[in-house]
């Protein structure tokens, strides 16, 4: 059976994985530049609706560079 998804088409899904993820991350950075001083209950709720959406785009990146062969060995400290 041939393959349905070349590398090539791994690449492209991993491209749009990390656009996906770093339109996330400049959404983070907008709500925070325009942060009151005394940020309210609508204010925590969007921050953490935002900082979820980047993390599942964070993993969906990863997610996607491990099937484009990308895996990386453990980046954690011991």
């Amino acid at each position: 059976m041939t393959d349905l998804y070349p590398a090539a088409d791994q690449r492209e899904l991993l491209r749009q994985a990390a656009a996906a993820h770093t339109a996330a991350s400049a959404d983070v950075e907008t709500f925070l530049r325009g942060l009151p001083d005394a940020p309210g209950p609508a204010d925590i709720t969007e921050y953490a609706n935002l900082l979820s959406r980047e993390e599942r785009a964070r993993g969906d990146r990863q997610a996607a560079a491990d099937a484009a062969g990308l895996q990386l060995p453990s980046m954690k400290s011991e």
